[in-house]
């Protein structure tokens, strides 16, 4: 009998060395290399798998005039919030991978789903590896799901999900979750390398080939990347990530990739005793328990997509006690923060080399638009000033080196949702006047400088 082989498969990357090394040579993290057994070499005709689509025609090629332009349909969920960050809806055949932090509401989430779906006539199979089919029963009895269209199966054997697939033929699949999934065929250990990716080969050739939606739980890591190669992500037609903090009931699901939409919606949901319930109206959320008069506070007018969130930024300056000054920020990007003040130092004569920065979104949000430097500035010298801003007026604009501010995408939505909400006043970038009229009911006011917005700001 031939002495088996084995190799060391970096965790993260994916890459092999013959021995074992402290840090990997590709991605240059440390201690992810774990021994695997070689799995043995298949035969040639099942090693070369040919694309099959829908329906079992074999692709070939054919000239780009030919190729059919449909637009893809998609099924309607009952929750507009996952609608919107899906792009529309749920795209058949389609391959869908959900990561977040343990916890989270991501089995919540697709439960929820799961019985929506069903309800619209489609068969769904809920494959999960984590947890018994009497623990999945216990909470789909919480959040009201019940169907006779939903199927339970708690199995971690691919060939045996594959055969449940294969004589099922649901519309629907749910993968909870791939680390826990095996292929019988590949004798390394379940959540490794090889075998996530083959899985993950599996079920997007499932999905492609019998037009089957599938959805894939995926873990993170202690840096907030779903576990796994990044050829997993690669691999998958849509990536959303589930976020929110543990300690509060909002949650907010960000797709950072989609072939069938947009990767820049925002979809946000609050966590009650039956489930989650979406958010049609999240500025207010944002804002509802925010204080009058209070210093560092400043109201920026955010895109997340085609969705304009009003969001506040809260700033904290105060004297120095050590020769560094710090920077530390949340929800913000540190680097805008730090760029920022040195303009405010140069262009507005305000001294904060000596004082140190504390900056927050409110709300757990995540601002990383350039649109937010206005608000960002206003915030801070509030707070370096102590002098408080008008709670009803709230800022739009782009900082440049120069002091300039630079005009902004989208204005016209911005000023609507803003005057929707209430407030009086909007300062936006002067250029962002030319070639249309604001709304009546809310004083729009250009500014050209970081000199000129602080004067009529905070004079």
């Amino acid at each position: 009998m031939a002495k088996s082989k084995t190799q060391f498969v970096c965790q993260e990357c994916g890459y092999q060395a013959p021995r074992f090394l402290g840090r990997c040579p590709n991605c240059g993290k440390w201690n992810t290399l774990v021994e695997e057994v070689v799995a043995p070499s298949v035969t040639p005709s099942v090693q070369h798998a040919t694309t099959t689509l829908v329906g079992g025609r074999v692709s070939k090629p054919e000239k780009l005039s030919a190729v059919s332009t449909q637009r893809e349909p998609r099924v309607k969920t009952q929750l507009a919030e996952l609608n919107r960050v899906l792009g529309g809806g749920v795209v058949p055949g389609s391959l869908v991978l959900i990561g977040g932090d343990p916890g989270i509401g991501k089995s919540t989430l697709l439960l929820q789903v799961s019985g929506q779906l069903s309800q619209t006539g489609g068969t769904v199979l809920y494959v999960s590896g984590e947890e018994s089919a009497n623990q999945i029963k216990m909470r789909a009895n919480r959040l009201s799901v019940s169907s006779d269209n939903l199927y339970l199966y708690p199995e971690t054997d691919m060939s045996r999900i594959r055969e449940s697939i294969d004589e099922m033929k649901p519309d629907y699949v749910v993968i909870d979750s791939v680390q826990t999934m095996s292929e019988p065929e590949i004798s390394s250990a379940i959540g490794s390398v090889s075998q996530i990716r083959q899985v993950t080969a599996e079920l997007m050739r499932i999905a492609k080939s019998q037009g089957i939606t599938i959805f894939v739980v995926g873990h993170v890591t202690k840096g907030g990347a779903i576990a796994g190669p990044k050829i997993l992500e690669h691999m998958v037609d849509t990536v959303l990530y589930f976020e929110g903090d543990l300690h509060h009931t909002y949650r907010i699901l960000r797709a950072v990739k989609n072939r069938f939409g947009s990767t820049n919606e925002l979809g946000i949901f609050e966590m009650q005793e039956t489930g989650l319930k979406e958010v049609s109206n999240p500025s207010e959320i944002f804002l509802e328990e925010r204080l009058a008069d209070a210093t560092g506070s400043a109201i920026v007018v955010s895109m997340e997509g085609t969705r304009p969130i009003l969001v506040e930024i809260q700033a904290l300056l105060t004297p120095s006690v050590f020769g560094n000054a710090q920077r530390t920020s949340s929800g913000i990007d540190r680097n805008r923060v730090s760029l920022i003040m040195a303009v405010l130092e140069k262009r507005a004569n305000l001294m904060l080399q000596n004082q140190d920065a504390y900056l927050k979104a409110a709300g757990g949000v995540k601002l990383d638009e350039p649109a937010v430097d206005l608000a960002l500035a206003i915030s801070i010298a509030s707070s370096y000033r102590d002098q408080g801003t008008d709670p009803s007026e709230c800022y739009v604009g782009e900082i440049g080196l120069t002091g300039e501010i630079r005009r902004v995408n989208r204005i016209e939505s911005r000023v609507s949702e803003a005057q929707k909400l209430g407030f009086k006043r909007i300062y936006v970038p002067k250029n962002n006047l030319k070639d249309w009229t604001p709304p009546v009911g809310i004083d729009v006011v250009g500014v050209a400088t970081i000199g000129d917005a602080l004067k009529l700001i905070l004079s």
